[in-house]
């Protein structure tokens, strides 16, 4: 019985759209070996290695004059110099962030509809100096400038400690839709979570709602079917998959659609690090107790997440939108506090996730507390951490002490003894994952959002997030952290100094190739 449900399981895996797209990239790379092995014996084999010899010294020289992280092109350097010749064909197929000039033409596009749509709103950060003061008008200016994503006020802002907090303000607000509904999501898995949400969707596109779906391919690769969106449009409910996976060996794969919206007539929103599957809501046990976050905005701000999901979803299918009949009548005043949504794309040489953070950590004054499912940072991050905490600021980060992938754990774990060194404090979670990705600064600003520490969040994937100035959610954040705290760990330099020294050689060869895993 034992043999035949592992047979079943095996055939389920081969016959499943994984499953077959791991067989044909299997086939693919066998296929380069084969011809590799082929060539060597051929007359030509000498020419064509002077070839890629020439080619591995172009690739190096390309790699080191790129804007890329430092850190990536380090990786991609040992790669191609240490399997030269042919280390440069591995490049050529995965390395790099080089967009086609169909997807150039389309990224213009979606930054013009963005600079459209919210350029016009942009400036309000000099006022927000007076009231919050420099260093809040140097963050926001900068967000202004990079990703044309205003300050607003006329913001109510709710923070969730936990999925499962938000569970039920989601398919209120949900049932409250009355123009339309927007959804974009890394992972979307059939569940409680997600059953619930689209019984909702359908009713409200059978009332007549606009309802739009994004997802994106990878991520939810292993949690829905390949002929999903056509069931969806069945229902009424239109959708788009971002960045369609195609089982060829190619850098095109590299840059997924991470960010997480739930948008509810231009005037709710909901986002943070929870996707649309059970674990979020701790419905379904994985890696003990999922710990994560999620705000709520009403008001304003709602608007500057509208267009970013809108310019998305234009550009999945290069189309064009007016986005002016979406817009919302302006909220009522009243809120306290200001808020800055915020999104970063891989694609335009400016890492506005990291930027975020490194402006969050050299203004700090008294503290940063941070939570981050993974601690993979490059060296302006550690500096940054290393040099506040020695400057005699508190800083606390939060990481998770049952892993989802245990090889980003123990890179993770790398890190430890060089911030610890520095003086700060780390903490794992002991209950379980901890997947929530926020920081919070002398309760003054706070960010929330789908942006991990580690090179794919900050350096490849579509991300979004939301900045707090003084709202009442900041406190909510900060309480949050201490809370956590008190069910962690504490990680000291006797526990990062007591592992072996063929476990921490392992940890140091990780971290080599941590920018291209």
């Amino acid at each position: 019985m034992k043999k035949r449900r592992v047979q079943s399981g095996i055939g389920k895996l081969l016959f499943h759209r994984m499953g077959i797209v791991a067989v044909l990239i299997i086939a693919q790379i066998a296929l380069y070996a084969a011809g590799l092995v082929v060539l060597r014996d051929s007359v030509y084999f000498d020419r064509v290695e002077w070839l890629f010899l020439i080619l591995s010294v172009l690739a190096a020289m390309w790699i080191v004059g790129s804007r890329s992280n430092p850190g990536y092109k380090i990786g991609w350097l040992i790669i191609v110099l240490g399997l030269m010749p042919f280390g440069s064909l591995a490049y050529l197929l995965l390395g790099g962030n080089h967009l086609s000039a169909f997807n150039q033409r389309r990224l213009r596009s979606m930054e013009r509809k963005i600079r459209k749509n919210l350029g016009g709103e942009c400036g309000r950060s000099a006022s927000l100096g007076e009231l919050m003061g420099e260093d809040a008008a140097c963050m926001a200016h900068y967000l202004e400038q990079t990703t044309h994503c205003p300050v607003y006020g006329n913001t109510r802002t709710k923070y969730y400690p936990l999925g499962d907090n938000c569970y039920d303000d989601i398919l209120a607000a949900l049932r409250g839709a009355r123009r339309y509904i927007f959804i974009e999501y890394f992972i979307i898995e059939e569940g409680k979570l997600w059953n619930s949400v689209l019984d909702i969707l359908k009713e409200k596109a059978a009332l007549g709602l606009e309802v739009r779906v994004i997802y994106d391919d990878i991520g939810s690769m292993a949690t829905l079917p390949g002929d999903y969106p056509a069931r969806l449009e069945k229902m009424g409910v239109h959708c788009r998959v971002f960045n369609r996976f195609v089982p060829v060996v190619s850098l095109r794969q590299n840059n997924r659609d991470h960010r997480k919206y739930m948008i509810i007539d231009g005037r709710v929103a909901f986002t943070g690090g929870i996707n649309m599957a059970d674990e979020y809501i701790n419905v379904k046990p994985r890696f003990g107790h999922w710990k994560d976050s999620a705000i709520r905005l009403e008001g304003d701000a709602v608007w500057s997440m509208t267009v970013s999901f809108l310019s998305m979803w234009d550009f999945t299918h290069s189309e064009e939108e007016r986005f002016t009949p979406f817009r919302p009548a302006p909220a009522r005043a009243g809120a306290v506090g200001y808020v800055q949504p915020y999104h970063d794309c891989p694609w335009d040489n400016e890492a506005v996730g990291q930027s975020v953070y490194l402006h969050l950590i050299y203004r700090a004054k008294r503290y940063v507390y941070i939570t981050t499912p993974y601690l993979v940072i490059d060296y302006s991050l550690t500096m940054a951490l290393t040099t506040a905490a020695k400057s005699g600021v508190d800083v606390r980060i939060i990481t998770p002490h049952i892993p989802d992938k245990k090889t980003v754990f123990e890179m993770t774990r790398s890190y430890y003894e060089e911030l610890i060194e520095a003086g700060v404090q780390i903490f794992e979670y002991e209950p379980g994952f901890i997947h929530a990705k926020n920081f919070v600064v002398d309760d003054l600003w706070a960010t929330v959002g789908t942006v991990n520490l580690d090179y794919r969040s900050m350096f490849l994937h579509f991300e979004n997030g939301v900045l707090l100035y003084g709202t009442p959610s900041v406190a909510d954040i900060r309480d949050d952290f201490l809370d956590t705290q008190t069910r962690s760990l504490l990680v000291t330099l006797e526990d990062c100094r007591s592992i072996s020294v063929l476990h921490r050689t392992f940890r140091d060869l990780l971290r080599l190739f941590a920018p291209l895993l």
